[in-house]
């Protein structure tokens, strides 16, 4: 035998697509699992030729599933972000809140949880940053539902709703909402807001940056010399932020604002994964831009358009259109308090099978 082989679900996830294991299929080891990963994606060449991935970010995810380990959790989900272009950089550090809205479905579909109803209440931990999430999946029957009326843009036609409410958002990876104290600061000439909620990122205003905010994922893609620049505010941001040299690193993603276009909009924002426009908006994302549309003193101050009291929906217009964030909060003077944020989301299994990994890369001991 010169192969391994895989249990495997390719599950679409919100606007992103990935591969969905059970935990207990793969490796301990943290370097063979990264090995592994790439191989079953076929990272280092353009378009994944020779894996399962689609050559972006948002194809190359995975999420890997096991029975929740807390005490609170029905699922425990660990997450890895596969570099579709080298075969040596696997970012465990993040989490993927598009990917989450699979998690419920997939599962359920492999035994991990059981259905109870016609709708069934998952409580999902993700691993990589402690947050807790409750899912809500449709399982009439007993079968997972995956046909339905809802709708979310980047997605064509409907599908089952997934409603997703996150917990526990703020401070995820660098212990509090605002790492360095402050609601503004600047780094090179550019003001920027250093946030996390959900995922650390950091904002600024599109028009800082010689934009309008209105601009295509291939426009943002196509300019080198913006790219370039990003890429050195946002190394700064990470030292600065408390998570070291994140050249290797997909964190702090980065958000860029304008004013709302449409009616309704509480601000217009492009989201870099970080190299690349994300071609509509991270979930983990949707929430850390509407924290900083909310916050007092932010880069978003005088830019978004903000709700004074909570709970209340913010609608984060994207490339492809836009995403409802369901934000419960509090504000006091400068201070901002987040209860919860929620979306609703659709998710779609695509296929199952197998993935078959060249045996020299790992054998199958777990």
């Amino acid at each position: 035998m010169t192969q391994t082989a895989i249990p495997f679900l390719l599950m679409r996830g919100g606007t992103s697509r990935g591969l969905y294991f059970d935990r207990a299929d793969l490796p301990d080891d943290r370097a063979t699992l990264a090995a592994v990963l790439n191989a079953a994606m076929g990272a280092g060449q353009p378009v994944n030729a020779d894996g399962m991935g689609g050559g972006q970010v948002v194809t190359n995810k995975v999420a890997m599933l096991s029975p929740g380990s807390d005490g609170w959790a029905d699922v425990d989900y660990f997450f890895a972000q596969v570099s579709p272009t080298t075969a040596l950089d696997v970012d465990f550090r993040p989490t993927c809140g598009n990917i989450l809205s699979g998690v419920g479905a997939a599962a359920l579909e492999m035994g991990i949880a059981r259905p109870a109803g016609d709708e069934t209440r998952l409580r999902i931990r993700a691993v990589n940053t402690g947050a807790r999430v409750e899912a809500v999946v449709q399982t009439p029957g007993g079968r997972v539902r995956y046909e339905g009326t809802a709708a979310i843009d980047g997605i064509p036609g409907t599908a089952a709703p997934v409603h997703l409410n996150f917990m526990d958002t703020v401070g995820t990876l660098c212990g509090a909402m605002l790492p360095t104290g402050h609601a503004r600061e600047e780094i090179d000439g550019v003001a920027v807001t250093l946030i996390d909620v959900t995922m650390p990122m950091m904002i600024a205003r599109a028009a800082d940056l010689g934009l309008t905010g209105d601009e295509s994922k291939a426009a943002i893609d196509g300019n080198a010399a913006l790219l370039a620049r990003i890429e050195a505010l946002r190394i700064e941001a990470g030292r600065r932020m408390g998570l070291g040299d994140v050249t290797a690193s997909v964190t702090p993603k980065v958000g860029l604002l304008a004013p709302p276009r449409g009616a309704g909009g509480a601000v217009a924002a492009r989201y870099l994964t970080p190299h690349a426009c994300h071609p509509t908006m991270a979930v983990s994302g949707g929430q850390c831009i509407a924290a900083c549309a909310l916050l007092p003193g932010s880069v978003a101050e005088g830019l978004a358009i903000a709700p004074e009291a909570g709970p209340a929906n913010m609608r984060i217009e994207h490339p492809m259109g836009h995403m409802d964030v369901l934000m419960d909060f509090a504000r006091s003077g400068t201070a901002l308090d987040l209860r919860s944020a929620g979306v609703l989301r659709t998710a779609r299994l695509i296929a199952r099978g197998e993935v078959m990994i060249p045996v020299s890369v790992w054998d199958g001991t777990v």
